[in-house]
């Protein structure tokens, strides 16, 4: 039995065991990826930066025309019976909402009666006395796959549709690589296939911009900002492999892995730093501070 197989999911209003959750094939989610999702980490029984994964949830719904109409509130409070249910208070939490069952046409149509789903599972606790997810730095390596632009699928939707990521994570069969990098359709990196990425170059933190195609990730956001609290430079611009080849330090970050220092990219060695480490530890505070204090 999996440890998926014990939890239980709350599914449009439900709370069922994992093992029984189901949608319909009918459903668009399902069909054509036409649904928006949130992965976000409970801390203490909190969800870390709730407002913020609110906000982009509705970011990316409008970009769809989805139009679900379920208030915030009652979102969070599915999310909060979920981890009540299932005994979680440090847990990764993923909230999907889709268009729901509509006529199999590809258009889809303005009245919607949305799927929704949360999915809960147990996580390490976090903050000042907390444990990584990850057990090593991240291995990295470049891939063919090209981000798809922005102009194509806009870059801060965050939809079901994981097919670039998926590609891009298939070409590291064979390898050593636990993540895969990709540039955008000129070359210029934008973002790991579930990460964004910093580098560190003469005591500067440096970042692929979001007017690229780059997903605005919500631990991005706040390493930015405690980068800039804490008196380091921030430069937000495009860059090559090679510029980060030449860098003193180097991290992804994403909701799960919070900051995860970059051991190898392309067989080059670069490792974390004392800037890596003074970001981390802003980042286990700000989570003690919102959500064990």
């Amino acid at each position: 039995m999996t440890v998926s197989e014990d939890l239980l999911y709350h599914v449009d209003g439900t709370l069922v065991p994992a093992s029984e959750a189901t949608v319909s094939v009918d459903d668009r989610g399902f069909r054509y990826g036409d649904a928006a999702f949130e992965t976000m980490r409970a801390y203490g029984g909190t969800i870390f930066a709730w407002e913020r994964h609110v906000d982009r949830l509705e970011r990316t719904c409008r970009a769809l025309s989805l139009e679900h109409g379920i208030p915030a509130v009652d979102l969070r409070g599915r999310i909060d019976e979920t981890l009540a249910a299932n005994d979680l208070t440090n847990a990764s939490v993923r909230l999907s909402i889709t268009r729901g069952v509509q006529p199999g046409k590809l258009t889809p149509q303005p009245e919607v009666d949305p799927t929704v789903v949360v999915y809960v599972s147990p996580l390490p606790r976090g903050g000042l006395e907390g444990s990584s997810v990850w057990e090593t730095p991240a291995t990295v390596r470049t891939v063919q796959t090209r981000r798809v632009p922005d102009t194509a699928i806009p870059a801060n939707a965050k939809t079901h549709n994981y097919l670039n990521g998926i590609l891009a994570r298939a070409e590291l069969r064979g390898t050593d690589a636990d993540e895969a990098l990709l540039c955008d359709l000129e070359g210029h990196l934008a973002e790991g296939a579930t990460s964004n990425l910093f580098f560190v170059r003469e005591g500067r933190l440096e970042t692929p911009a979001l007017s690229g195609s780059v997903l605005p990730g919500i631990t991005r956001e706040l390493v930015c900002e405690l980068a800039r609290e804490n008196g380091i430079e921030v430069h937000e611009g495009r860059y090559t492999l090679e510029d980060v080849l030449e860098a003193e330090e180097a991290f992804l970050t994403n909701r799960s892995w919070e900051l995860r220092p970059i051991d190898r990219i392309d067989g080059a060695g670069i490792g974390g730093g004392p800037i890596t480490d003074r970001l981390s530890r802003a980042y286990d505070e700000r989570v003690e501070t919102a959500c064990y204090r």
